[in-house]
């Protein structure tokens, strides 16, 4: 097939191009630099916000998957709603509008399990779920699948919507990038009492699901949750990262409720929640539909993260 895919040199599309090259399918890779490093990708410096200049990549395609947007920062200052709404909404429905002119046949949007809010409490989260976001990159998202489904419903142009929670791997950024670095420097972690649960996903389960997301026919119109099927807690993130990369994990037993004082105490309160939170997600339906099936379960996998780690932060650069 030939696959577009829009941020290909970030942390998702990267692994995502050389699935596909494995799989033997040409890949045109978008990003703005351009300068990706997986062999056989025809990568191309492209501002996606720029939708005329996308019409010659756009032609010819059999499938395009959207990974680039506008991630959720936490400065106020570059958090605007009007920020969130041109990237992750306005542009995402134009390229679908070219991808619908130039006869693509499938478009597979990457959005986000924070359009179903920022804690499941009690139940998992499903597909069935109602949509709650709570910050304007959330309601991006959202905003983005329906926008996508309003345009390409009853036409020839398949859209698939897909909603990781938190991607984890040795090149992952954000939040994640802070727990390795705890876990590196030996800096000593308060939460061995929280027992919550999170779902998560690595980046080689990700980009083989939407690997499959692609092919499938029965994915066609459809949204799915995506998880590695199996939920650990923020400190069992911390001992399966330290356990790969060799640390010693330092705890401290502090009670949940003084971090959520002390975390609202200097206005945290979003930290606290995805700390201490829980955010499950029930991923049945992509093993069910898709035959979608993990390669590890999550503690495993978190194991083997902290060692490619631990190896790159030794290896010259």
């Amino acid at each position: 097939m030939r696959i577009l895919v829009t941020g290909a040199t970030g942390f998702i599309g990267t692994r995502l191009c050389q699935v596909l090259i494995e799989q033997g399918h040409r890949v045109i890779g978008l990003s703005r630099r351009g300068n990706g490093t997986v062999a056989g990708v025809d990568h191309r410096a492209k501002d996606f916000i720029d939708t005329p200049s996308l019409q010659d990549c756009v032609d010819g395609m059999d499938c395009i998957v959207h990974l680039a947007g506008r991630a959720h920062v936490m400065d106020p200052r570059n958090d605007a709603p009007e920020l969130y709404r041109e990237v992750n909404h306005e542009a995402t429905v134009r390229l679908a509008r070219l991808a619908l002119e130039a006869g693509v046949k499938r478009f597979v949007f990457v959005s986000t399990i924070r359009v179903n809010g920022n804690a499941s409490e009690q139940q998992r989260f499903t597909e069935a779920s109602a949509p709650q976001p709570v910050v304007a990159y959330d309601r991006s998202k959202l905003d983005a699948e329906n926008g996508l489904r309003a345009l390409l419903d009853g036409t020839p142009t398949e859209w698939v919507i897909i909603r990781p929670p938190l991607v984890y791997g040795a090149e992952a950024l954000g939040n994640f990038r802070t727990l390795l670095k705890v876990v590196e420097k030996g800096l000593p972690s308060p939460l061995a009492q929280v027992r919550n649960a999170r779902s998560l996903i690595s980046v080689d389960n990700l980009a083989n699901l939407i690997a499959l997301a692609i092919q499938h026919p029965d994915a066609a119109g459809q949204l799915f949750l995506a998880s590695d099927g199996s939920d650990v807690s923020t400190h069992q993130i911390l001992v399966a990262l330290a356990q790969g990369m060799q640390k010693r994990l330092w705890s401290i037993p502090v009670p949940p409720s003084l971090l959520a004082f002390l975390f609202r105490l200097i206005g945290k309160e979003d930290t606290y929640t995805k700390l201490c939170g829980s955010l499950t997600v029930d991923s049945s339906k992509a093993r069910d539909v898709l035959g979608f099936r993990p390669h590890n379960d999550t503690l495993a996998s978190l194991a083997q993260v902290g060692r490619e780690y631990r190896a790159n932060r030794q290896s010259p650069r």
